[in-house]
């Protein structure tokens, strides 16, 4: 059984249509990839699969008792309340100093339990709350532009750390990001989002497709070698480009 079914979905935000008769799927392993340009419903999607928004119509199938850990665009530290990492992690129930422990390993964090939070970089902050979705071992990982403001080698070495969390913890992740560079060698399935699905597949079906060139140009060519030269093993997922 997949891990979320989304099933002719529509979804209105404010008033206005955000998405519409959306078809996807995520399945238990998976690295997945929405891209689309701004306004195109990828926050919407995100925040419907977490249960934070409600669908006009169609369904929104989650796969009982999933466990989801969700990684925010950003977070807004106040500077004047002092909280390390140990307690930002407690939040909002304590949990295990040895599991602590570990998700900080896991991410790439290991040691940062009495670091103050509002001294991290922006990646290192990242990592904290990378290793704050992980602490419930989650069924499915989602990261919302988990790199927004990392340079191109963080935003790489944070990506490489989510392909690790997916192999340790056996997790599907969902991801939404505009780093189309990164997204090809970094993804197993790529949805392209403009209110619907324009398209849909592995990598370089997606970035051939004339809907994803007609968003972005064809400029992931460089992307596309990076993605055959990093997949080593092969992909079993349906590849369509869905038209409207």
């Amino acid at each position: 059984m997949n891990l979320i079914t989304a099933q002719d979905l529509s979804v209105s935000h404010k008033g206005q249509s955000a998405l519409r008769h959306v078809d996807m799927t995520i399945a238990a392993g998976e690295i997945v990839t929405v891209v689309g340009p701004n306004g195109s419903g990828k926050s919407t999607l995100m925040r419907t699969i977490i249960g934070a928004m409600t669908p006009d119509s169609g369904a929104l199938i989650r796969k009982p008792g999933l466990r989801i850990g969700y990684v925010p665009q950003n977070l807004a530290v106040d500077s004047t309340l002092p909280m390390t990492v140990l307690r930002f992690l407690n939040l909002p129930k304590r949990q295990a100093r040895s599991a602590i422990a570990k998700a900080l390993v896991d991410c790439g964090a290991a040691g940062w339990e009495h670091r103050q939070i509002d001294g991290l970089s922006g990646g290192q902050l990242q990592r904290v709350m990378l290793a704050r979705a992980v602490l419930g071992t989650p069924d499915l990982l989602i990261l919302d532009e988990p790199t927004t403001g990392l340079d191109q080698t963080g935003a790489a070495a944070f990506y490489k750390q989510i392909a690790q969390l997916r192999d340790d913890l056996g997790c599907a992740v969902l991801m939404v990001s505009h780093e189309l560079h990164v997204v090809m060698s970094a993804s197993d399935r790529v949805i392209c989002l403009n209110g619907h699905v324009c398209c849909s597949g592995t990598p370089d079906i997606v970035a051939s497709a004339p809907e994803y060139q007609a968003l972005f140009g064809r400029g992931t060519q460089g992307a596309l070698a990076l993605y055959r030269h990093n997949h080593d093993h092969d992909h079993h997922h349906d590849d369509t480009c869905q038209h409207d």
